[in-house]
């Protein structure tokens, strides 16, 4: 893999082909478990370790897979997967395995998992479908990170609450103090629409001042010929 192939595949799951915010994939867990950042980055993170090693073993047995029965074999590999992933919260992370609940089992029929296998990894070498993977999750985690932080900070006042099932002793940051209300329907499913709606306008928003602003920078050739000109005529 070039370094141009690897800024490419990283910048398409970071930004530009984004599932959260460009895709609009998986948006069941996106929405039901970003009430925390706590929650939803673990979440995430589950998800690029079930996205990674799936994009791999697909890519590594796309040779062997007959094509009518594509669809069934990959679900039974992320099933497989994600079994694994259920099995290790359960016994080393319990407390947050509760409160994840059926969302981790549900990681086997997010469309962004099984998207990336099918139409990636399917038809790449294992190393490229790797970064693919590893990207597109990144791409989600940052995207759920940003969602659970602001519906917890403007619906409780705090950032990282629930960090004690992960790190024994740790405490949430309060913020807004304990005399903050709160929010109520920022930590309630309204409040997701309308948080994930906002990011996407900022999202969108973005890409049209990136867009207008590479409009505006003249061609590689032309800014050489603009730079050699004077010095050719002298």
């Amino acid at each position: 893999m070039t370094p141009t192939e690897f800024r490419d595949l990283a910048w398409n799951g970071l930004w530009k082909q984004n599932p959260g915010l460009a895709q609009l994939l998986g948006l069941c867990p996106i929405l039901a478990v970003s009430t925390t950042m706590v929650n939803a980055v673990s979440l995430g993170l589950a998800t690029i370790l079930v996205m990674t090693l799936a994009n791999l073993a697909v890519s590594a047995l796309r040779n062997l897979i007959p094509y009518e029965i594509r669809i069934p074999v990959f679900i039974l590999i992320i099933a497989a997967l994600v079994t694994v992933v259920d099995l290790a919260f359960n016994a080393w992370l319990h407390d947050l395995y509760l409160v994840l609940g059926i969302f981790i089992p549900l990681i086997v029929t997010n469309c962004i998992v099984l998207a990336r296998v099918e139409a990636y990894a399917a038809k790449n070498d294992p190393l490229t479908s790797t970064v693919d993977g590893l990207m597109m999750g990144l791409g989600l985690v940052w995207v759920l990170a940003v969602l659970g932080g602001l519906r917890e900070l403007l619906g409780a006042g705090t950032l990282l609450s629930g960090i004690d099932m992960i790190l024994p002793g740790a405490s949430a940051l309060s913020v807004f103090g304990d005399d903050y209300p709160g929010f109520l329907i920022s930590i309630l499913p309204p409040g997701a629409f309308f948080t994930l709606g906002v990011l996407i306008a900022v999202f969108n928003a973005l890409n049209v001042r990136l867009a207008a602003r590479a409009r505006r920078r003249p061609p590689p050739t032309a800014a050489r010929e603009a730079g050699t000109g004077p010095a050719t005529a002298g």
